[in-house]
């Protein structure tokens, strides 16, 4: 059975079951209709996913899996922070009337600064140290910049990524602040595993592991009657992930560079709710 699966349902029964609400607090987050949007959670999970044994996508609930991809070109290729750019509308709501979220996400990895070897972006230095420097212990990015927050319409959540090679295998930490675990947990988790292996291929390495770093893993009090019901679906093989072998250079995939095969999952679509 799907580990991503297992991996999602301990953490859900771990937070449904002995997790701090936060009822008694002035929160931010507000419903459609005005109500505060309350949470339970339970600071610092880690999760470990091997992707050299299993694709992490969950069996219980359908991940979109092209728009997962979408989303992380968008980001770490085309480092755009227009939802023009995107064929989704998951950021609809966090962008100006020109389609800008502001300084945020894609604009960060593309902004460039200086090193010995010259100017690189976060994500081009990346790519550089892992060819060149592949012992390196400081293959990392980072989005979450204060002087800018002002200027970003949502602060980011996945903040920053650390690389780290050891002999022919790509491994990498995600480190998250905050995450609406009923939403966007899976979501990243697939986006980020697809990203350390279009690194690795890129850089002629194996994807080894994802270690998955959430601060703030919660759940809104008005999606837990779905977590409920999402739980205690039948659990089942995970699919196999295909990326085209031929794509040498990371800014050549597309989303139609990756197939999911034999990918069975509950197709059930759930109205879910999402707190401003």
């Amino acid at each position: 059975m799907s580990l991503a699966d297992d991996i999602f349902i301990s953490n859900m029964n771990d937070i449904l079951g002995g997790g701090v609400w936060d009822t008694n607090l002035e929160v931010r987050p507000r419903w459609s209709d005005g109500a505060p949007a309350h949470t339970v959670k339970k600071f610092g999970i880690v999760n470990r996913y091997d992707l050299s044994k299993e694709f992490p996508i969950l069996t219980i609930r359908r991940t979109a899996f092209r728009s997962c991809i979408d989303e992380i070109l968008w980001i770490w290729q085309k480092k755009s922070n227009n939802i023009h750019d995107l064929h989704s509308h998951i950021w609809d709501q966090w962008a100006d009337e020109n389609g800008s979220i502001g300084k945020a996400y894609g604009y960060q990895l593309g902004v460039k600064h200086k090193y010995r070897e010259g100017e690189f972006d976060q994500v081009d230095r990346v790519l550089y140290d892992l060819k060149h420097n592949p012992a390196s212990r400081r293959i990392l990015t980072n989005i979450y910049t204060f002087a800018d927050l002002h200027e970003m319409n949502l602060y980011p959540c996945a903040y920053s990524m650390t690389f780290n090679v050891s002999g022919d295998t790509l491994n990498g930490i995600l480190n998250q602040r905050s995450n609406d675990m009923l939403t966007a947990n899976n979501w990243n988790v697939v986006q980020y595993a697809v990203l350390l292996m279009m690194f690795a291929q890129v850089s002629g390495l194996k994807a080894g592991e994802l270690v998955h770093v959430i601060a703030d893993a919660h759940v809104y009090d008005r999606h837990i009657p779905i977590v409920q019901e999402i739980i205690g679906m039948p659990r089942l093989p995970a699919p196999k992930i295909e990326i085209d072998p031929d794509i040498k250079d990371f800014y050549d995939f597309t989303v139609d560079s990756f197939r999911l095969v034999d990918y069975k999952c509950n197709t059930k679509k759930y109205d879910i709710p999402v707190a401003e």
